[in-house]
């Protein structure tokens, strides 16, 4: 079972009867998060791969991964957000361990992105997975 956040979105998923209200669910996911600040916008938080500019500043803080992140798309930025919701909070040791595919699957997002899309999606998952894995 996934973090609660990420439960929450997958049950909103459920009542969403089509891909464009869920899409749109997805946008408004990014639209509620904070704007990265401009001064960790560097290449050293810039993800690769991404067909729009992704950022993702990883913390690690007693034993605790969380990171925020941010995107010049906002599709992109939404599903930053659901990312957040599936990884924030977990200890360091069991970020790598998520079924990142399995769960985002359960909201059919990997059936309604295009290929680059999917590809800045595992970009941002191998990037977090990364960053979980040398610090613990």
């Amino acid at each position: 079972m996934a973090q609660a956040p990420f439960e929450e979105i997958a049950e909103d998923f459920e009542f969403l009867d089509d891909w464009e209200d869920r899409y749109r669910h997805v946008i408004e996911q990014g639209k509620a998060m904070a704007p990265l600040d401009d001064a960790l916008k560097v290449p050293a938080t810039r993800v690769e791969g991404c067909a729009s500019q992704v950022w993702l500043h990883p913390q690690v803080s007693n034993g605790i991964f969380r990171f925020d992140g941010d995107s010049d798309a906002l599709i992109v930025r939404g599903l930053i957000a659901v990312l957040r919701a599936l990884y924030n909070d977990l200890p360091v040791e069991e970020v790598p361990r998520v079924d990142a595919g399995g769960e985002l699957a359960r909201l059919g997002l990997t059936d309604h992105l295009s290929a680059q899309r999917s590809n800045g999606l595992r970009a941002m998952i191998e990037r977090i997975r990364l960053v979980a894995s040398q610090a613990a």
